[in-house]
């Protein structure tokens, strides 16, 4: 969100609502009253199905990268990069993805 809005958020105390934070990126989604916890769910069951060494690698690298300059954020990249790569993790993805799974958002078996 932007420091104006933030500004507003935190000089007024107002409350948003679902729609205004999605609006201006204080939430990535909403979901129906009530359906909090079953989406919350649904996404764990999702990103538990992803390949973890790839998943968690580019979580860190995504947190990371704001502490860090060019040259360091692109060594530390390249090093979890390879990480990933040396486990075998990335060649399985990808006979998998040759095969069908992935395209499109379907990842089921």
């Amino acid at each position: 969100m932007g420091q104006s809005v933030a500004m507003d958020m935190i000089l007024t105390g107002r409350g948003v609502s679902g729609e205004e934070a999605l609006r201006v990126g204080l939430a990535n989604r909403l979901v129906e009253p009530g359906d909090a916890l079953a989406a919350a769910r649904r996404l764990a069951e999702e990103l538990a199905a992803f390949p973890q060494r790839c998943m968690r690698a580019d979580r860190l690298s995504a947190l990371q990268q704001w502490s860090l300059d060019l040259d360091p954020a692109l060594r530390e990249e390249t090093r979890a990069g390879l990480e990933v790569i040396q486990s075998g993790e990335t060649a399985a993805g990808a006979g998998r993805f040759a095969a069908g799974a992935g395209r499109h958002g379907s990842f089921g078996d």
